[in-house]
This record gives structure tokens, C-alpha cells and sequence, in this order.
């Protein structure tokens, strides 16, 4: 595995330096390193006993995503599984299975990551500054059998999550081993395929795991996608002492494709145009990640643990797009060319101590979380995939450092407080290589600090029903060429939520109803366009809505599943909406897992119509689209080491749309712009399957 970040050996030794420096400055009693039993050969081992019990959560609308869960999920985009959570729904914004989903949650359409955050083992994913757009979120890196668990927060009321965490974080929780190794081919429509290799060639002193998967596609596009995809992965854990663990997580992804791109729908309603076709060919890209990251923790002899991790990434991207068609350039076009090159490391470290005081149980945890990116972008505009001119070329400098608070207090059996506090130091710093040629030349520094507050208060079980109440600040930071060229940008706009919630279990075991009242206030609706190199002021924003939720168990083997959002967004001083803001979204499963091997799923996914422009005259088309999937593995018997799995997408082979934009364009045929829906076409019923061996 090639890592990248070495080539910057200055940057990674100056981080490590900082976190020697810090780990020096601890008291010894916290380190504790000194009272490890001085006889290793005298402490006893003992078996692991498994402990099952359910994880207490902080609010009603969090969801945790289990193995379980992601078995029965289509894997061709990792985003996929993000679709079991109740009001959060991804979108393929360019057809491609390279380019980051739009995630639309709480009133966001959230682009492309902007106000969502994601982690990997609490690695950031998002990526700031970005050629392309601001938090920049692919997950396609991740491959979906590796993990554990998925974590999902909803609002920006975790202490631990910062910039980004605003309509809610999300953290990927990778497995320490597997106890079968899997080879797995899949196959289906429009010359798919999936390969995947995954075992554990260690269990014992050190616990490995290994992954590889193999993706191409063809998609049902005129324009063949012709998208290859390779994702590797290794983990390796130990325990150097009975009370430490360390671990490395090293991940490795390269892709690149086709697009058709958005569509006018004008075109397509007067039959010029297949919803499959493109105006112009040539749109695609390719991008490449590598990221490592080591953590460690050590359990000292006064109820504290000691935690550290670093992590560092390689990352460059470039795409190929064209949204317009000819309208600001009749002869060449408007085809747009989006370069990305960057190194990002930092880290992670603290202490956090139990205690029992006054007859209250308590955690509190102190950290300290650092990042810098050091990133070179590029704008420019090219033809038929060649480079015309330069739009703006900056080398940016992008850096936070982050000290935070949290509390987990219990002083009651029926009351529980999880909160704390945070700030975020941020500095940028845009440099402008292109000083002829360009018409953009972002240039200058600066720096600010936005301080947070979290608060999540648990009451009950009464009656096997518990109440949430939940309220915090939040951020996203904007991009560093906006912040730097225009002193009206807010640098760190401040998110404000409240949330009330409740889950129940009252009527029986097997039934479960949570629901949720929320709204969510951001002072500074701003959009930096990676595509123009210019900013969209918008002003304050407000998001309310409800979200209701059940599952029932009725059977051992049965589930039962579903949920609806409603919200309302609009801009504050205005009262107009704000444009692609989900309005309602639905979601329902049955879910059936035999003793005989066999487990099926029949999933529904809704979202309803959205405003596309301020005034609400034009909306989004609706789709509701239903995937099925299957799997059998005999229980017993010489056939158990193979499982059969089949998945199809778009059971009803629906016409839907998933990316719906409203814009000026005009085609070379055209004497004058036009206003339009322009769209990307939703996938037909695509069926797939496979066979997995388990050894």
C-alpha cells in the first residue's frame, strides 16, 4: 500500500511532534503508565465473555445501522446504506459510481456533505475547500462488509463531531476481524459486476483483517459509464499490555468514469432526448484516496483511559462537467475542468475519567482534535476533455485545532445528561499561483473561533418510555477562497438546534415508537459555487419539522419497519424557501429471516415534492421507488460454506429522478437561455446477483 502523505515528511513529523509535546504535558498519575503491574508474567487472562445489552442513545432519532441491517442492502454505492435511516436520503448526482451522493437530511440538501459529517473509526471523511464543493463527502472509498456498525447522529448535538456536524454525523465503525474469510463474486444488468475478497489472517496476539473489492459498471446510460472501481483494505489490532490497545487502519481507492451528466427536462419532454442520453459526452472523472490511521488507548489504574490517534490521507480528484451546455461560451461550450491534490493529517488526543462522587456516576472527557489540509486546486475550462483556459489556480492552507469538554452524568436511575462544550480554532490561508491568465485570483489569510454548546438530557424509562431533550450549536465551515476574497462571508456560520423526543416500548417488547419534534436555525445560508468560483450569499435560514418512527417484532423471524419526515425550510428574513430543501420523506421495510437459512427484505423509499426555486412555483417531481433483496445460506450441512444472494433495484422499474436542479442553460441550437429542470435520471430495475464462499 502506497501512503501518500510520506512524500510530505516535514508536515507529518511536525504533527507528531505536537502530540509527544502534549502527551508530555499530562500528569503522570493520568498516564498511569507507571502503575502497569510491574510482572506481566502475574496478571491473569481471562476468557472473553460475550455481554449483550442495548446501547443507550441521546436522542430519539438516533440510529445505529448493525451488520444485521447492511446484509440486506444493496452494496453497488456504500451510500446505500444510509437509506435505513428514517428521513436521510442519498442521491447519485451524476449517474457514476464516482462522485460524492447529495444527502438530504433535516430540511439540508446537504449538496454534497456540506452540513453533514462522516467518519471512518472518527477519521474525518469530509473534505474541505474542496475543486467541487464545500465538505465534500465520497464514501465510495468505504467497502460496506468491513464495517461493524454505522453510527447516525441527527442534529449537532454530539460534543465529539465539529465542523460539518449541523444536520447531522455519521461514523463508520470498522470490524477488528472476521471470524469466516468470503470470496464473493456478484454479477447483474448493465455489465455490473462485484468482486470481494475479505478474511483474517490473524485472530490472536494481533487481530487482522483484509479486504479488497473489484467494481465495473456500464450503468443504463447511452454513454457507457465504463467505471471501474478498487477499494482495499487492511486493520491490524493488538493490546502491547493488558490494559492497552493499538490499531492501524490503512484504506486504499481509485476510480474513474463516464458521466451523461444533468439533462434539460425540455428536451427529453419534446423526444429530442432519450432520459438516458447526454448533451455532452465527455463529462466524467477519476479520483484516488489513501488514508492510514493509528489509535491507541491505555486504561490506567484509576478508572481513566488515556486516548491518542493520528491519521494522515492522500486525496486528488478531477472532474470533468458541464451543466450549462453554451450558455456563457457559444462556440467552445461550458465544459468545466475541477482539480484537487491535497495532503490531510492530524489527530486526536485526551483522557477520560470515571467517577463515582456523591453517589452520581460520571464520565468526563477532555481532547484536544487537530486537522490541517494542504490543498492545491484549480479551475479552468475545457472542450471535448481539453484544457482551454484557467479560471483561478490557489494553493490553500486550511488548518483547525479544536480543545472540547464532554460530560455523561447519571444522578438518578431515571435521569441522564450527555453534554459538554467545544471551540474551533481555525486559520486559512489562499495563495494565488495564477497571476496572469486567471480571472479569479482568491488571495489572503485569516483566522477565527466559534465556540459550542451541547446538551442532551434522558428521562424515564417510566412505563418503558423515555423522553429526549436535546439542544446545541454547531458550525460548517465555509470555503477558504470565499472567506479570504469576500469580508461579508461568515468564515464559521453557527447552527442553533432544539429537539424534544420520545421512545416508547409500553404496549409490548416487540413494538417500539419513537418520535421527534426539531428545528434548526443557521445564520448564514452561503453557497460557494466550486463550478463559477463565486459565492451566493443567502442570508439566516430556519428548519423545523416532525419525525415519527416504528418497528415492530412480531415474530421471531419477522420485522415490521417504517417511518415519515415533515419539514419546513425557508429563509428567515424572507419567508421564501430555500430551494431543494426536502420537504417530506418516507421510508417502510418488511423484513424476514427464517431458520432455514433464507432472509429477505422488501424495502420503500419516498421523497416528496421539493421547492427548486425561492418562490415555490416550480417543484421537483416525487419518486418512490421499492428494492428487494434475498439471501440463503443452509444452517447446516457441506453447502453451508455457500451462500446465494440476489438484489433488484427499482422493483417497479419506476421512471423517478434523482437529482433535480433549476438553472439557466442553452443548447447550441438555442438562440436564447432558458429556464428548466435539469436532472439526473434515477436507475431502472436493475437486478443482480451472486454467490459468496465462506472459509
Amino acid at each position: 500500500m502506497n501512503l501518500w502523505i510520506f512524500q510530505s515528511p516535514s508536515s507529518f513529523s511536525q504533527l507528531v511532534r505536537f502530540i509527544v509535546l502534549v502527551l508530555g504535558l499530562l500528569p503522570p498519575p493520568l498516564l498511569s503508565f507507571g502503575h502497569e503491574p510491574p510482572d506481566e508474567e502475574g496478571v491473569i487472562t481471562l476468557p472473553e465473555v460475550a455481554v449483550r445489552g442495548e446501547r443507550p442513545i441521546s436522542s430519539s432519532s438516533e440510529r445505529i445501522i448493525t451488520v444485521q441491517d447492511m446484509k440486506l442492502v444493496p452494496v453497488d454505492r456504500p451510500g446505500n446504506l444510509l437509506r435505513l435511516v428514517p428521513g436521510l436520503v442519498t442521491l447519485n448526482p451524476s449517474g457514476g459510481p464516482g462522485k460524492a451522493d447529495n444527502f438530504l437530511l433535516r430540511g439540508f440538501d446537504a449538496d454534497h456533505g456540506t452540513d453533514v459529517a462522516a467518519f471512518l473509526d472518527g477519521m474525518p471523511i469530509n473534505l474541505r475547500s474542496h475543486a467541487h464543493g464545500q465538505g465534500w463527502l465520497d464514501l465510495n472509498f468505504l467497502i460496506p462488509e468491513t464495517m461493524k456498525a454505522v453510527e447516525v447522529h441527527k442534529g449537532p448535538y454530539q460534543v465529539q463531531y465539529g465542523d460539518f456536524a449541523t444536520a447531522g454525523a455519521i461514523n463508520f465503525v470498522t470490524r477488528d476481524l472476521v471470524e469466516e474469510g468470503v470470496v464473493q463474486a456478484t454479477g447483474g444488468q448493465f455489465g455490473t459486476q462485484r468482486h470481494l475478497l475479505m478474511f483474517s489472517p490473524t485472530r490472536d496476539r494481533v487481530r487482522s483483517l483484509i479486504a479488497a473489492e473489484g467494481f465495473y459498471t456500464d450503468g443504463p446510460f447511452l454513454n457507457d459509464l465504463k467505471a471501474p472501481r478498487f477499494n482495499g483494505l487492511i486493520k491490524l489490532t493488538m493490546n502491547p499490555t493488558s490494559r492497552s490497545e493499538l490499531s492501524f487502519t490503512g484504506t486504499q481507492y481509485i476510480s474513474r468514469w463516464n458521466a451523461s451528466g444533468q439533462i434539460p427536462l425540455r428536451e427529453v419532454q419534446a423526444g429530442r432526448l432519450n432520459r438516458f442520453g447526454a448533451i455532452d459526452p465527455s463529462e466524467g472523472g477519476r479520483t484516488q484516496r489513501t488514508t492510514g490511521n493509528l489509535r491507541f488507548h491505555h486504561d490506567n489504574a484509576f478508572r481513566g483511559t488515556v486516548f491518542a490517534e493520528v491519521y494522515f490521507q492522500y486525496y486528488r480528484a478531477d472532474l470533468l462537467t458541464n451543466f450549462t451546455f453554451f450558455l456563457d461560451d457559444p462556440i467552445n461550450g461550458d465544459g468545466i475542468e475541477q482539480n484537487d491534490r491535497r495532503y490531510l493529517y492530524g489527530g486526536d488526543i485526551g483522557y477520560r475519567q470515571s467517577l463515582n462522587a456523591f453517589g452520581v456516576t460520571s464520565v468526563a472527557t477532555f481532547g484536544v482534535q487537530s486537522r490541517v489540509d494542504d490543498i492545491d486546486v484549480r479551475l479552468g475550462t475545457e472542450r471535448q476533455r481539453m484544457r482551454l483556459s484557467t479560471t483561478s489556480d490557489s494553493a490553500v492552507h486550511e488548518a483547525s485545532y479544536s480543545p472540547y469538554l464532554k460530560l455523561e452524568l447519571q444522578p438518578t436511575e431515571w435521569m441522564r445528561f450527555v453534554g459538554g462544550a467545544r471551540a474551533d480554532f481555525f486559520q486559512f490561508k489562499v495563495t494565488d499561483r495564477c497571476p496572469v491568465g486567471c480571472l479569479l485570483h482568491p488571495q489572503g489569510r485569516t483566522s477565527d473561533v466559534i465556540p459550542s454548546a451541547k446538551g442532551n438530557l434522558i428521562l424515564g424509562p417510566w412505563y418503558e418510555t423515555e423522553l429526549f431533550l436535546n439542544v446545541g450549536t454547531g458550525f460548517h465551515s465555509n470555503d477558504a477562497r470565499a472567506v479570504v476574497s469576500n469580508a461579508t462571508v461568515q468564515t464559521l456560520p453557527r447552527a442553533t438546534a432544539y429537539e424534544i423526543g420520545v421512545r416508547t416500548r409500553q404496549w409490548n417488547e416487540r413494538v417500539e415508537v419513537t418520535a421527534s419534534l426539531w428545528n434548526l436555525d443557521l445564520s448564514s445560508e452561503l453557497v460557494f459555487n466550486g463550478d463559477t468560483g463565486t459565492t451566493d450569499i443567502r442570508g439566516a435560514t430556519r428548519r423545523y419539522g416532525l419525525e415519527v418512527g416504528a418497528r415492530l417484532h412480531p415474530l421471531e423471524w419477522l420485522i415490521f419497519a417504517g417511518g415519515f419526515t415533515l419539514t419546513h425550510a425557508e429563509f428567515k428574513d424572507t419567508g421564501e424557501a430555500i430551494p431543494q430543501a426536502p420537504l417530506m420523506t418516507g421510508n417502510a421495510e418488511i423484513t424476514a429471516k427464517l431458520p432455514n437459512g433464507f432472509s429477505t427484505s422488501l424495502r420503500m423509499i419516498h421523497l416528496g415534492p421539493r421547492p427548486l426555486i425561492e418562490d415555490r412555483s416550480v417543484r421537483s417531481q416525487p419518486f418512490t421507488i421499492f428494492n428487494f433483496a434475498g439471501r440463503y445460506r443452509p444452517p447446516t450441512g457441506r453447502w453451508r460454506q455457500f451462500e446465494l444472494f440476489l438484489s433488484i433495484q427499482n422493483l417497479l422499474n419506476s421512471q423517478w429522478r434523482q437529482t433535480q436542479l433549476f438553472y439557466e442553460s442553452r443548447l447550441a441550437s438555442e438562440s436564447a437561455p432558458m429556464g428548466d429542470i435539469h436532472f439526473t435520471p434515477g436507475m431502472p430495475r436493475m437486478v443482480m446477483g451472486g454467490v459468496a464462499w465462506y472459509f
